[in-house]
C-alpha cells in the first residue's frame, strides 16, 4: 500500500521509523533487531537508507594510487525485500543521486516494482567524505527534482530505452525530504521552500521532514508550506537524544539547532543514563504536541538502534 493511503486510511497519528543498512559483512540479523522491539507499535511503513559507498587511495609499489573501498552498505533492493516478507508491513527505500546512472536507477526502479514495492523516497543523497562537495555520477541526476522527473515518467511508461514495446508503467508513491530549519546548502528558507515546492510540483506525494528539536520550526515550516502552495502531507522526522556528544555532533552534520532548555537539562545531567532520559522525555513531549497540532504519522530516526524510540512510543501510543 502506498504512504499516502496509509495516511488516509488511518483515524489516528501514525507510527513509523527508518533503519540504517547493516554494513557489508553484518547479518540481516542486526536489522531485525532494531525492528523487533518496534512492531508492538504497528508501523504501517518502514523507510531503509542508502548510504553511498566511502573509499581511499593507497599508493602502490609502482606509485600508481589504486581505489579501495572502505565501507560500503547492502543494497537497500533486498532488505526491503527482507523485511516486508518477514514483517508485512510495507519498505520505503531511499533513492538516490550520488553513484548512481539513470540507467542504474531504472534498474533499482524495476527490481523495487517487481517485489510489489509501492513507495520510494527520492533524494539527491550527501557527498562523499572523501570529496569536498556533492558530485553526480556523468550519467546520472544532479538534483532530487530530476530524479522525481525519472520515477514520474516511469509510473507513465516511459523508460530510458525509447524503442521499448507495450511497457508496464510502474506506480511508485514518491516522498521527498523537507527541511524545517533549511537545507545545509540553500541560501536561505524562502529558496529552499521554493525548490520544494518545485518538487512537489514536478510530482512528490508527500514530504518527510529532517530532524528537529523545535518543535515551532516544524509549525513554521508547514505554514510557509501551506501559504507556497505545497498541499501534499507533512510528516515530521523526530530523533531522540542519546548522549552528550550529539549536543555537538546533531547541529554539525545536521544543520540544526537544539533548544537551550534542551542543552541545559543535558549539561546538567552527571551520568549518560540521565542524559538519555532527558532525551527521551524531550522527544515525548514533542510527540505530544505534533499530535495535538495534527499530524498524520510521527517517524523516528532510528539509526537501527531501537531503546530509545521504543521508550518514546510506548508513552504515546
Amino acid at each position: 500500500m502506498k504512504v499516502t493511503e496509509h495516511l488516509k486510511n488511518a483515524n489516528k497519528t501514525l507510527f513509523s521509523f527508518e533503519i540504517l543498512p547493516p554494513v557489508k559483512g553484518t547479518s540481516i540479523q542486526s536489522i531485525y533487531e532494531g525492528i523487533d522491539p518496534l512492531m508492538e507499535f504497528k508501523p504501517p511503513f518502514i523507510n531503509v537508507t542508502y548510504h553511498r559507498e566511502e573509499y581511499v587511495f593507497k599508493e602502490r609499489e609502482n606509485g600508481l594510487l589504486e581505489k579501495i573501498t572502505i565501507r560500503k552498505r547492502p543494497g537497500t533492493v533486498g532488505i526491503c525485500s527482507a523485511i516486508m516478507n518477514k514483517y508485512h508491513v510495507d519498505a520505503v527505500p531511499h533513492i538516490i543521486c550520488g553513484g548512481f546512472s539513470r540507467e542504474e536507477t531504472e534498474n533499482a526502479l524495476m527490481d523495487l516494482n517487481f517485489l510489489g514495492i509501492d513507495n520510494v523516497l527520492l533524494l539527491r543523497g550527501d557527498a562523499v567524505k572523501t570529496e569536498p562537495g556533492f558530485r553526480p555520477h556523468k550519467d546520472g541526476h544532479a538534483y532530487a527534482s530530476d530524479l522525481i522527473k525519472q520515477v514520474v515518467q516511469l509510473n507513465h511508461g516511459v523508460y530510458l530505452d525509447e524503442e521499448m514495446e507495450n511497457p508496464v508503467p510502474t506506480d511508485f508513491c514518491i516522498g521527498v525530504a523537507g527541511y524545517p530549519e533549511k537545507h545545509m546548502e540553500a541560501p536561505n528558507l524562502a529558496t529552499d521552500l521554493r525548490y520544494l515546492k518545485q518538487k512537489v510540483d514536478l510530482g512528490a506525494d508527500y514530504i518527510i521532514t529532517q530532524m528537529f528539536f523545535d518543535n515551532q520550526c516544524f509549525f513554521d515550516f508547514v505554514k510557509a508550506c501551506r501559504a507556497a502552495g505545497i498541499t501534499v502531507p507533512i510528516i515530521p522526522g523526530l530523533k531522540t537524544l542519546t548522549t552528550r556528544n550529539q549536543l555537538n555532533v546533531l547541529p554539525r552534520y545536521f544543520n540544526i539547532d537544539l533548544p537551550e532548555d534542551l542543552v541545559n537539562a543535558v549539561e546538567a545531567c552527571t551520568n549518560p543514563k540521565d542524559v538519555k532520559q532527558v532525551g527521551i522525555e524531550w522527544t515525548i513531549q514533542q510527540c505530544k504536541e505534533l499530535m495535538e497540532f495534527g499530524v498524520p504519522c510521527l517517524h523516528f530516526y532510528t539509526m537501527s538502534k531501537s531503546e530509545a524510540t521504543a521508550a518514546v512510543a510506548r508513552a504515546i501510543f
